[in-house]
């Protein structure tokens, strides 16, 4: 099978695993995409892109609208003045403001997950009904490439998971104190996706 958006290649995780044969490259490209999707939900986002995408969103209230993740700032803004599903004006770069303004921390750079109405511009909202009235044109996923930290913690959860077939039954082996049972989660791949995790309302 094919990798479908892995954040790791079936030759960085053979290589990781000092694997130089081809036999379980099958049971390996699926660990690897099973890894990724274990790391797209742990995060509650994605961390790669499927081109220019348009999405629809319901303004939080006339100044802000929380959006899914932005890769870059290449966005078109179309709102429907009367919530009616007609998208009748365009906003300029002027008429809004991405948010965290502030998106690098600890030599990472995030992604938009906001935007805000400036100047004399508001964002139509429906308080009752929640209409969606804001449609974004752009890329959408943390970011164009895959953070060396998240590809990383791929190749440890896909060998992870590949060793797994050896201890279906989630026991790694005995040892003095009986059974070793397989952690829900490996703690260095939970401390490397940790500064990933998502967070609703972030600070600007």
């Amino acid at each position: 099978m094919a990798i479908t958006n892995g954040y790791a290649s079936l030759s960085e995780v053979k290589a990781a695993a000092r694997i130089t044969d081809n036999v379980d490259d099958s049971l390996l490209e699926t660990a690897i995409e099973a890894s990724s999707r274990m790391i797209d939900g742990y995060c509650e986002r994605r961390f790669y892109t499927n081109g220019t995408e348009v999405r629809y969103f319901a303004a939080r209230d006339s100044y802000t609208v929380e959006v899914d993740d932005l890769a870059g700032t290449a966005i078109t803004v179309e709102t429907s003045s009367g919530l009616d599903g007609i998208y009748d004006e365009t906003l300029t770069a002027s008429d809004y403001q991405l948010e965290p303004l502030n998106r690098t921390n600890a030599g990472l750079d995030f992604p938009s997950t906001r935007l805000r109405a400036v100047g004399d511009y508001l964002f139509p909202v429906d308080p009752v009904a929640n209409e969606t009235g804001v449609k974004i044109t752009g890329v959408y996923g943390f970011a164009t490439a895959v953070p060396a930290a998240v590809k990383q913690a791929c190749i440890l959860a896909s060998l992870r998971q590949y060793q797994r077939y050896s201890s279906a039954l989630g026991v790694a082996g005995f040892g003095d104190m009986g059974a070793v049972r397989v952690a829900r989660i490996d703690p260095d791949i939970q401390s490397m996706l940790m500064p990933f995790r998502k967070v609703t309302h972030g600070v600007a």
